[in-house]
Parts: C-alpha cells; sequence; structure tokens
C-alpha cells in the first residue's frame, strides 16, 4: 500500500454477488476487478465454489463473492453448491443479486429461481442491490416494466441497470459500492486481484477451456487438478495438471481424435494464464483419468 493510500482512510469490505445460474455474475466480478478471476462458461453452474475478487475503487478494498449460482437443488452436489452461496451472503457487508433482464423482461412473472432467491432475500431483512445485468439486448420497453415490477417487491435499496460485457453502467455501481464499505484497512496487498492460489486458478482455467471447447459433449462432473508446479531458476514453470473424469467412456471425449481436444485445450489454457500472470510455461501438460469413485 503506498504511503498516501495509508494516510487517507481507507474502507475495506465484501460484498456478495448473488443469483440464478447463468445470470451473469462471474462476467460481471471479472469486470468490476478488471482482470479474471472466476471462469466464465456458457454451461449453468460453473462456478462451484466462492470465488473473491478484489477491486480498489479511490481509497475502498471491495472484496467481490462470487458465489454459485442459486437454483432449485435436488442433488446432493448441487444443495452444497447453493448451501456455498448462501454463506458468502451470511457476513457480506453488501448483498447484490444478479439478474438476467434480457430472459427476465421477455415474460410477466420472473423464473422459480429468481422468485424464490427475491423471497430469501426479503427473508433476511437485508435489503440488497439488484443489478440488471444483460441490458444490452433488451429490449427498453421490456425493461422499464421489469424494473418497475421488482422495485414494487420492496426488498432492494437501489437497482443498477448495467452490461457486464460491454461495461455499461458499471461506472455508476463502482461508486455506489464504494460509499457502502466501512473504514477500515485494507485486507490484501494492493496489487491483488484474488485470494486463489495459483495452483487452483491454473485448474480452474483449464476446466474453462475444457467447457468452451467441448460444450455439450463434456461431462458436467469432470475436475481438474495440479498435480505439480515447478518453478524454474529462469523464471519459468512446469505444470502437469490431470482431468479426472467419472466414467471410462468420458475419456475419449476428452481426448478427442489423435488427442486433438486436450492438446488444444492445454495450449488455450497456456496462453491465458501466461497473459494474465505475465509467466512463461516451460511445460504444460495435461493427463487423462478416471476417477477413483
Amino acid at each position: 500500500m503506498s504511503e498516501n493510500t495509508a494516510n487517507a482512510e481507507t474502507r475495506c469490505g465484501f460484498v456478495a454477488v448473488l443469483g440464478a445460474p447463468n445470470a451473469g455474475k462471474s462476467t460481471l466480478v471479472n469486470a468490476l476487478v478488471g482482470s479474471k478471476v472466476s471462469i466464465v462458461t456458457p454451461k449453468a453452474q460453473t462456478t462451484r465454489t466462492i470465488v473473491r475478487g478484489i477491486a480498489i475503487y479511490d481509497q475502498s478494498q471491495v472484496v467481490f463473492l462470487d458465489t454459485p449460482g442459486i437454483f432449485q437443488a435436488k442433488k446432493r452436489i448441487e444443495r452444497a453448491m447453493v448451501a456455498a452461496a448462501w454463506s458468502g451472503a451470511g457476513d457480506a457487508d453488501v448483498i447484490m443479486l444478479v439478474i438476467d433482464a434480457a430472459k427476465e423482461s421477455r415474460s410477466q412473472h420472473l423464473t422459480a429461481d429468481n422468485e424464490q432467491i427475491v423471497a430469501d432475500v426479503k427473508k433476511s431483512e437485508r435489503k440488497a442491490i439488484l443489478v440488471l445485468n444483460k441490458v444490452d439486448v433488451c429490449e427498453k420497453a421490456n425493461l422499464l416494466d421489469l424494473t418497475a415490477r421488482l422495485n414494487a417487491l420492496d426488498a432492494f435499496s437501489e437497482i443498477f441497470m448495467v452490461s457486464a460485457l460491454t461495461g455499461d453502467g458499471l461506472e455508476q455501481m463502482q461508486e455506489h459500492l464504494t460509499a457502502l464499505m466501512p473504514p477500515g484497512p485494507w485486507m490484501f496487498p494492493e496489487d491483488d486481484i484474488s485470494d486463489m492460489p495459483l495452483r487452483l486458478l491454473a485448474a480452474e482455467i483449464t476446466r474453462e477451456k475444457l467447457f468452451l471447447r467441448l460444450r455439450q459433449e463434456l461431462p458436467y462432473s469432470c475436475a481438474v487438478e495440479v498435480e505439480r508446479w515447478e518453478e524454474k531458476k529462469d523464471g519459468s514453470v512446469r505444470i502437469d495438471q490431470i482431468v479426472f473424469v467419472s466414467r471410462e467412456s468420458h475419456r475419449p471425449i476428452i481426448l478427442g481424435h489423435g488427442g486433438q481436444n486436450i492438446k488444444a485445450i492445454g495450449a488455450s489454457a497456456r496462453m491465458e494464464l501466461e497473459k494474465l500472470l505475465d509467466i512463461s510455461f516451460d511445460l504444460w501438460k495435461i493427463k487423462n483419468h478416471k476417477h477413483g469413485h
């Protein structure tokens, strides 16, 4: 932290970012942080745990908690993900509910997931900030109607219309969040954008590339683990990763003909992490294993 920052009144707080799957939470958090801290794919429930993204606006450090999508969970793993999302809201200074305005504005009724989320927010007796995302692809009349209907629910202290993709509306929201942060010292170093370990970030980026390349072919249950991270004397890094799948039949899908898929996924993940971290990778090796259970 610079001397000027240390002498000024600093603020620091946590913002829990909640919403239904595919509302654009991860894209929004990445845009607010100004760098990629959470993976983004078209597949629902890509975010499985709480990801912390750290932004600095003037003298305020804002820690965004990107949570798993909240939906009507049935399976045990789904219930665990939803519980993780709400746990992030428990101790946060601000609750931010992100709604896909493009989707919701096409109907006179909220989806079941969003109806339940709004009801749960009201039960908490805490006013949330509502973020209507994807307004760049909304009909204006429909958007205004949706805004009026949500405002009438008396669950929100402020409503912002934004596009996380284009950046429209984010500056005004950043200014509002800055004012809401409680006075206090910053909790993270000035140049940190996330508290995620580099090993985990590398695994998450590879998982994102798996989703993006294979789309519907990719089994949802796959996982990526860093087996080896070796920093060389010349500053380069060697990474060995393992992709775990739940069934033997999933292995050839991920490998692709002649290993084309796994090679392309590895190359894409390597390029992205090199760009993010300004690190040269001496070797990036991915193996494909079956889960032991």
